[in-house]
């Protein structure tokens, strides 16, 4: 038996009304694909004005673009790398230039791949973090003193994978929870100052890169091994959608939260109660290479 799809998903103008963030600035690293360019969209999609960083100019000068002329709000790239506080801090005075504020944070750049501690370079552990977690911290620094002004809100993006071991992403497990305890400090320290601070945890989110990456079918397995562990782990009967985490987005921004700092938000449509390894353990560690038959090369 396999799972329904028994939810749609809603967008979260069928909730809020579109005007709750006029007059705001969001500032979002990563923003110019995948998580964090939806959830970019969705707070413009409600009234904000909104600076994408990263470091492929091309490719976010094309969604800045897409997404101004999909919600008739401003977007500006900004190219940064967020594991260089110079860069992060020309960008924060580029968004100040172009609308003399900041309301809204997301902290979303990140690196991942896949590798058993084993098979895992010094350099590789290193990079993930550096993106991961010295990014989240380059981003509160560079961005801090200005939310301070307009009692603004951060959200981090983390994840689900440190919640249990999760096997050949040791690396990322150790960055996202870093991030996680980074948000909680944030948000008892920033507080006084009308600063909140959350994380949004995604789950299996269907159409990013790390979901298409693992749904490779295995000759054994004709459904293919991972989208067997999914339909089984989801009591909402479907995988996520990318919109799903763009509506936590707009509502932990939103006054409705305005009394919720220091969360830790998994939106994974109950997938973290159930959840199974994503490769076949521990066939995955004793036989890497059947591992790697399941995993779609990055493109």
């Amino acid at each position: 038996m396999t799972a329904k799809f028994v939810a749609e998903v809603i967008d979260s103008t069928a909730v809020f009304k579109e005007t709750i963030f006029d007059g705001k600035v969001l500032f979002c690293t990563g923003g110019g694909s995948g998580i964090c360019k939806r959830m970019t969209e969705a707070v413009m999609r409600h009234g904000a004005n909104s600076v994408i960083v990263g470091r492929n100019l091309d490719r976010l000068t094309t969604s800045a673009e897409e997404l101004s002329n999909a919600t008739g709000r401003t977007c500006i790239p900004a190219k940064a790398d967020v594991r260089e506080p110079n860069q992060l801090r020309d960008a924060v005075s580029k968004a100040i230039t172009k609308f003399g504020r900041i309301d809204f944070v997301i902290c979303g750049a990140a690196g991942n791949f896949l590798s058993p501690i084993s098979g895992l370079s010094e350099n590789g552990f290193k990079t993930v973090m550096q993106i991961d977690t010295m990014g989240t911290f380059n981003t509160i620094k560079a961005t801090v003193p200005h939310l301070r002004v307009t009692k603004g809100a951060y959200i981090h993006v983390s994840a689900t994978l440190h919640y249990r071991a999760t096997p050949f992403q040791a690396h990322v497990s150790a960055a996202k929870a870093a991030v996680d305890a980074l948000s909680a400090v944030l948000a008892i320290e920033e507080g006084p100052y009308g600063i909140r601070s959350n994380v949004i945890a995604p789950g299996p989110i269907g159409g990013t890169e790390g979901y298409d990456r693992l749904s490779a079918s295995d000759p054994h397995e004709p459904e293919g091994y991972v989208q067997k562990v999914y339909n089984r782990t989801m009591p909402l009967g479907r995988v996520g959608h990318v919109q799903d985490i763009a509506n936590a987005a707009v509502f932990l921004f939103s006054d409705a939260a305005n009394f919720i700092t220091g969360q830790v938000l998994p939106v994974d449509g109950g997938n973290e109660h159930l959840r199974e390894p994503f490769l076949p353990y521990p066939d995955c560690i004793l036989d890497s290479e059947k591992a790697k038959s399941l995993i779609k090369p990055r493109l």
